[in-house]
């Protein structure tokens, strides 16, 4: 068996993934397929962490576009990202892992608040923490809780799931010629503004030398392919290179 190149990694799942084959809500074949990557590298010995958007229900910064307020339109996008973790919960349960649901804010009745010792305890348990309602403060995105929430557990990596093979030279829809990069320094993605994770969420990976690895969570087998090292997605840290 390939020894595995992380020992805890941060997983961060796009709300957008959880369409699926429909084009808004949950599609449980795809939490179910996303549930069954995650057993294959648990099983592997792999201690798991998961943060999880809510685009697929809720955006509180699209919600401002139309009017609402921003702080309420942020906060309903965090409880979208509560039904996702729960929906998520369930799909892992019957695959039969141990799972917690963690939340910033406190709703006990369906999570756990989120403890930064608890968390790190439950993945030494070899519990599956699901991470939900992003920092639990408006204006911050998912992808800055995933950040601060590896860096918190002491991730080795974040693997940020998505619906394409990494990150591109620019969009490969409306540019069928744009080239996958395979290896970025944080710096590159800053200046060249390129769709990874929020400025916000790359400058704390930087500062605190965290490497982020975006994949396609939709193609089957990826997430164990990487936990053992092999080179998939486009991987972002201090001494990488376009190309």
């Amino acid at each position: 068996m390939t020894e595995p190149s992380y020992k805890r990694i941060l997983l961060k799942i796009s709300g957008e993934v959880l369409w699926g084959k429909r084009r808004s809500g949950i599609d449980p074949e795809m939490v179910s397929s996303i549930a069954q990557q995650i057993k294959e590298v648990h099983q592997m010995g792999i201690e798991v962490g998961i943060m999880v958007g809510g685009g697929n229900i809720f955006r509180g910064w699209s919600a401002e576009k139309i009017g609402m307020d921003r702080v309420s339109a942020d906060y309903m996008g965090m409880l979208a990202t509560v039904i996702n973790a729960l929906a998520l919960q369930d799909a892992l349960e019957k695959k039969k892992l141990f799972t917690r649901v963690m939340t910033a804010i406190h709703m006990e009745e369906l999570a756990e608040p989120y403890i930064r010792r608890r968390a790190i305890r439950h993945l030494e348990k070899e519990r599956v923490i699901i991470m939900a309602a992003g920092t639990g403060n408006p204006y911050f995105t998912t992808d800055t809780a995933a950040s601060l929430r590896a860096i918190e557990i002491e991730a080795s990596v974040i693997v940020k799931g998505t619906k394409v093979d990494g990150v591109y030279s620019a969009d490969p829809v409306k540019h069928p010629d744009a080239e996958l990069l395979k290896r970025l320094t944080y710096l590159d993605v800053l200046q060249r503004g390129l769709k990874v994770m929020d400025s916000t969420a790359v400058s704390l990976c930087m500062d605190n030398n965290l490497p982020i690895l975006v994949y396609n969570l939709t193609v089957s087998g990826s997430l164990r392919r990487i936990v053992e090292g092999e080179e998939v997605g486009t991987l972002v840290e201090g001494t990488g290179h376009d190309g």
